[in-house]
């Protein structure tokens, strides 16, 4: 896999950072909704590809993770929590920071592979367990983290539950990759899309739109007074409570862009690890995998895509 920097360099807005850096990851496609059912399947879709998820996703830009560990002020042996660990990505590098982590994770396959890549590390605890179903202690933890695992978690209950189990200012931390529209990659990414519009329209029916960095930036700007706006908007999540601008406060967003490029296969090898392709039938999928590589063979060069990887923080209000 090919990677390129980004043209021109980012400037800093209030409350947002952005760095340019290349990054591993690809063209990422976001789930529009989310709740106890949709929390249900992911667990099944996910751990049964655990192999080839914890071998193709891309890690977090550590620049990422440490603007998030500096925005909570939190250093050696501190405690925190992390939701959905999958097959500990986001853990390798908390971990890396002297941070003691509870992860919770719902899928055995990613846990058992979770386990297996951090053998030797004294100071995690992975539990078994959804979030929602968790035992954990209330005001126990000075950070809660969760990359690409939040949208999953019913709304209902995880906005409230992340506020109780963090001490009075602790930081609830999401990182996740969203789909970029950049002028670099801008026709390779509308090409692959209009073959889910002909060959899955009812995955299409519901795709998120990219937008360019600006304008996710200025996004998150209007709703910096709740994190679960922010977030809703920024995947096209159906989580938003009002409940969560009480809960959390001073929302602030680091983002990292990248142009990446890919032959088909590397393609589509993450495109199977996506929530999106277990719905999709087997024609569907054989269908969508020849048109990535007829695109690839028209354009005589690896295929182009724009992600960003974000950062959301927020503090715990000392009157939740």
């Amino acid at each position: 896999m090919a990677q390129r920097q980004l043209g021109a360099p980012l400037g800093r807005s209030r409350g947002v950072q952005t760095t340019t850096r290349v990054v591993h990851g690809a063209l990422y496609f976001a789930v529009m909704t989310a709740g106890p059912a949709a929390a249900v399947r992911s667990v099944r879709v996910f751990d049964d590809v655990a192999d080839e998820y914890d071998r193709r996703r891309p890690t977090y830009p550590d620049e990422l993770v440490t603007t998030a560990c500096e925005f909570a002020g939190i250093g050696s042996c501190d405690r925190v929590l992390e939701v959905g660990c999958g097959s500990g990505q986001l853990t390798r590098s908390l971990l890396a920071r002297g941070l003691r982590v509870t992860a919770v994770e719902p899928g055995g396959r990613l846990l058992a592979l979770a386990k297996q890549n951090l053998q030797g590390c004294d100071d995690v605890n992975f539990a078994h367990v959804p979030f929602e179903d968790a035992h954990l202690p209330r005001s126990h933890f000075r950070a809660v983290f969760s990359a690409s695992a939040f949208h999953w978690i019913n709304p209902a209950i995880g906005w409230q539950k992340a506020a109780d189990v963090l001490v009075p200012g602790g930081t609830l931390a999401l990182i996740q990759y969203f789909g970029l529209s950049d002028q670099h990659s801008k026709a390779d990414q509308q090409a692959l899309l209009a073959a889910v519009g002909r060959i899955a329209p009812e995955i299409a029916a519901k795709w998120p739109s990219y937008r360019g960095l600006s304008a996710t930036v200025a996004g998150v700007e209007q709703r910096r007074e709740n994190i679960s706006e922010a977030w809703s908007w920024l995947g096209g999540y159906e989580l938003a409570r009002a409940c969560a601008g009480k809960l959390f406060r001073n929302v602030q967003m680091a983002a990292v862009p990248a142009l990446l490029e890919q032959s088909a296969d590397q393609l589509n090898a993450l495109v199977r690890t996506m929530s999106h392709y277990a719905r999709l039938t087997p024609a569907q999928r054989q269908a969508l995998e020849g048109e990535t590589r007829a695109l690839y063979e028209r354009l005589g060069r690896p295929i182009r895509s724009t992600t960003v990887a974000v950062a959301v923080t927020a503090r715990r209000s000392t009157v939740a």
